[in-house]
C-alpha cells in the first residue's frame, strides 16, 4: 500500500507579497509572508484537495525554514522530506501586483538552501511510498539539482509511480534575464531546450503554459512546439492558454482540437502569481483519482480560478469542501474574493495560521480578567503582571507539551505572559472589551477603525465579551452588533480567528430559547465567529437549540467552549456534563475558579511564587480531568 499520493520536489521559499495594489514593487510599504515555489505550493495545494503530499526540498537552518516547514506541516503536507542546511539560506522571493497584466517579483536565491538538493538527499524508500512523483523545470537547470531530479524519477518508475513534470520555466532562473527580470516568462534557449528534452522521456504527465512548450519544444509555434515535445515522450500534455482554457493531448498532435478540454470559470483575473500551482494541484486530483481529462481539467481550472482572484499563492487554494461548493454552486461574481459566501467557506475549511491545531478538545485556563484583578486589595500593575506569569507557568505546567490546551489572556495587564505564550503550543485568546461595558466598547488601544489588530500575534485570537439580552431595545441592539461587527471585520482583514462571548443571564431572565436567538441575530448582522463562548446551560435542549442555530449558519464553525462566571467546582462539573453530551461543545474557558482565591492570597503575600502555580496548576487539572471524564462518557452514552 502507499502511503503518499504525491512527492514534488524542488523550489521552496518564502514569498513576501506586496499588500498595495497598483503600485511599483519600489514603493510597497507592506508586505504579507507565504510559503512558495511551485512544488511547495502544489504539495500544499492537492493537500487541501485531500491527497497526501510531501515534498523534497531543502530550507536553511534559520526563522524562514523553521516558518517553511511548520507551515507544511499545518497545511498537513509531511515534511520528511524536508532537509535543513545548516550553510545556506532559506530562499525569499519579493513580489507585487501592479495591475492585472503586471506582477513584478525579485528570486533572491543566490546559492540558497533548495539548490543544494542533491542524490544524497533522494531517498528510495521514501519514494517508494508515492503514487506519483512531480518534478518542477527549476530544478533541471543545476548538475547538481539535476542528479537529485533524476534519481527521484529513476527510483520513481521502479516502485511503479506515475512521475509529472511543471515546466515551471522562470528564464532568470536558467542565467538568462537579470534579477529585475524575475517577471519574464520567456527567453529563447537552445540549451534550455536541449537540457528539457532529455528528459521529457521520463514523464508520465507534462503541463505547462504556451511559452513554457515554446521553450520545451524550441519553438514559438505552439501546435509545433507540442508536437516536438510528443516526438520525444508519450506522456499526456496538458497545455495551458490562459483565458482560452486548457487542452490535454494524450495521443498525436494535429490541433488543438485533437486534445481534451474541460469546463471554464469566467472570472476576473487579480493575480496570475501561483496560479499555475493551483491549477497544477486540481488536475492532480482529479488524475491520481482516475477521472477522464475533461473532469480533470474542469477541477484544475476551478482551482486556477481561486488563485487568479485571491492575494498570494498557496493561501488563495481551495479545500475539497469549498471547490465542491463552488462546482455545485457556480459563478456568482467574477471578483471570487469578493464573494462573500465563498470567502467565508475559504477561511472555514483553510484555517492554517500559526494558533492552527487539532482543537477538538480545548481546556482553557481564562486568565484575561482586569477590572476584577485590580479591585483585589494590594493590586498593583507590576503585581498583576507577575500574578499573570505565574498563571502562564500553571498552565504550560498543565499542559506539559500537549495539545488540546490553552489561554485567555490580556495584553494590559498580562503582556508579558501573552508574548512569553506564543509558540508553546498554547491556543491563545486575547479579549478586546472595555471589562464590563454594555452598551459594548473596545479597549481604546484598538483604535476607532480596529488597526490595532494589525500588531497582534498571528496565532492570537480576537475574543470579545457583549452583555447582550434578546430583549434588549433597538438602540442598544444596533450598537453592540455594530461595535462586534467592526471588530469581527477587522480580525478577517488581519487573519485572525475570532470568539464571541455573549452572557445573557446578566442582562435579564434566561430560558431554552435564550442563547439561540443571540447567535442567530449575530449570523443575521453578518457576524461569523470561529468560536464562540457560551455560559453554562442547565438542559440538554438549550444546548441542542444553540448549536441549531449555529450549524444553521456555519457547519464549519470551531466549536463551543463553556465559561465559567466563579462557578464552584461542583457546578460548573454538573454544567461539564451535560455541555460535554455535544461533540460541538469542544471543552470550557474557566478563570476565576481556579485563580480567583489565588490571586487574593498571593497579593496579600500569604502564599508565595510557587505555592500560587502549584495551587493554580492544581485546580486547573482537576477540572481538566472533570471535562474529560464529562467527554468520555458523553461519547459512551452517544
Amino acid at each position: 500500500m502507499k502511503t503518499l499520493d504525491v512527492i514534488t520536489l524542488g523550489r521552496s521559499s518564502v514569498d513576501l507579497y506586496g499588500q498595495q495594489v497598483g503600485g511599483r514593487l519600489e514603493d510597497m510599504g507592506s508586505f504579507a509572508k507565504y510559503v512558495g515555489g511551485s512544488p511547495t505550493n502544489i504539495a500544499c495545494g492537492v493537500a487541501r484537495l485531500g491527497l497526501r503530499s510531501a515534498v523534497i526540498t531543502k530550507v536553511g537552518d534559520e526563522h524562514m525554514g523553521r516558518f517553511i516547514r511548520e507551515q507544511l506541516a499545518r497545511e498537513g503536507v509531511d515534511v520528511r522530506g524536508v532537509a535543513t542546511d545548516p550553510e545556506r539560506l532559506t530562499a525569499l522571493v519579493l513580489l507585487g501586483i501592479r495591475d492585472e497584466d503586471s506582477f513584478p517579483l525579485i528570486f533572491y536565491r543566490e546559492n540558497c538552501a533548495d539548490m543544494a538538493l542533491s542524490e544524497d538527499d533522494i531517498d528510495e524508500g521514501f519514494i517508494a511510498e508515492a503514487r506519483s512523483v512531480l518534478a518542477t523545470g527549476t530544478h533541471l537547470s543545476h548538475p547538481r539539482t539535476e542528479a537529485a531530479v533524476l534519481k527521484a524519477l529513476d527510483l520513481a518508475r521502479k516502485h511503479g509511480a506515475k512521475t509529472a513534470l511543471d515546466i515551471d520555466y522562470r528564464p532568470n532562473l536558467w542565467g538568462l534575464a537579470g534579477h529585475g527580470a524575475g517577471e519574464s516568462r520567456f527567453v529563447a534557449s537552445a540549451a534550455v531546450t536541449a537540457k528539457l528534452q532529455s528528459t521529457l522521456h521520463l514523464f508520465d504527465l507534462i503541463v505547462g503554459t504556451e511559452e513554457e512548450f515554446h521553450i520545451a519544444g524550441g519553438t514559438t509555434d505552439t501546435i509545433a512546439a507540442l508536437r516536438a515535445v510528443r516526438a520525444v515522450s508519450a506522456a499526456t500534455l496538458v497545455c495551458k492558454r490562459g483565458a482560452a482554457g486548457a487542452v490535454a493531448f494524450e495521443g498525436a498532435i494535429d490541433g488543438w482540437d485533437s486534445g481534451q478540454t474541460g469546463p471554464g470559470f469566467p472570472i476576473e483575473v487579480f493575480n496570475v502569481l501561483g496560479a499555475g500551482d493551483g491549477f497544477f494541484s486540481g488536475l492532480l486530483k482529479g488524475w491520481l483519482d482516475g477521472e477522464g481529462w475533461p473532469r480533470a481539467l474542469e477541477y484544475a481550472n476551478a482551482c486556477g480560478a481561486f488563485a487568479v482572484s485571491r492575494h498570494g499563492c498557496t493561501p488563495a487554494y481551495p479545500s475539497l469542501a469549498e471547490l465542491e461548493f463552488f462546482l455545485g454552486r457556480g459563478v456568482l461574481r467574477p471578483d471570487l474574493r469578493n464573494d462573500a459566501e465563498l470567502e467565508q467557506m475559504h477561511w472555514a475549511t483553510t484555517r492554517t495560521g500559526p494558533g492552527a491545531g487539532d482543537w477538538s478538545t480545548l481546556r482553557v485556563f481564562a486568565f484575561d480578567h482586569r477590572a476584577q484583578l485590580e479591585e483585589m486589595a494590594g493590586y498593583s500593575l507590576e503585581k498583576g503582571g507577575a500574578f499573570k506569569q505565574l498563571c502562564l507557568r500553571a498552565a504550560l505546567r498543565v499542559q506539559d507539551g500537549r495539545p488540546g490546551y490553552g489561554i485567555l489572556c490580556d495584553d494590559r495587564i498580562g503582556r508579558r505572559a501573552l508574548h512569553a505564550a506564543s509558540g508553546t503550543g498554547l491556543w491563545i485568546g486575547r479579549p478586546c472589551e472595555d471589562p464590563g461595558s454594555r452598551p459594548l466598547e473596545l479597549e481604546p488601544e484598538l483604535g476607532p477603525d480596529c488597526g490595532g489588530l494589525a500588531e497582534w500575534a498571528r496565532q492570537d485570537v480576537v475574543k470579545v465579551l457583549c452583555f447582550c439580552h434578546p430583549e434588549d431595545d433597538a438602540e442598544t441592539r444596533a450598537a453592540q452588533e455594530a461595535t462586534v461587527k467592526r471588530l469581527f471585520t477587522a480580525a478577517r482583514r488581519n487573519g485572525l480567528e475570532f470568539l464571541l462571548e455573549i452572557i445573557p443571564s446578566k442582562v435579564g431572565p434566561v430560558d431554552d430559547g435564550t442563547a439561540a436567538a443571540l447567535i442567530r441575530r449575530f449570523y443575521g448582522a453578518g457576524i461569523r465567529p470561529d468560536w464562540w463562548k457560551l455560559e453554562p446551560m442547565t438542559t440538554a435542549a438549550a444546548w441542542q437549540n444553540a448549536i441549531d442555530a449555529i450549524e444553521e449558519h456555519d457547519r464549519h464553525t470551531r466549536g463551543i467552549v463553556v465559561l465559567g462566571l466563579e462557578a464552584p467546582e461542583a457546578e460548573l462539573a454538573a454544567s461539564f456534563k451535560v455541555a460535554a453530551a455535544f461533540p460541538l461543545v469542544r471543552g470550557f474557558a474557566v478563570g476565576r475558579t481556579i485563580f480567583g482565591a489565588v490571586a487574593r492570597d498571593w497579593l496579600a503575600g500569604r502564599i508565595g511564587d510557587e505555592e500560587a502555580v502549584q495551587e493554580m496548576a492544581a485546580r486547573y487539572q482537576n477540572l481538566c480531568a472533570i471535562w474529560d471524564e464529562a467527554r468520555a462518557a458523553g461519547r459512551q452514552a452517544a
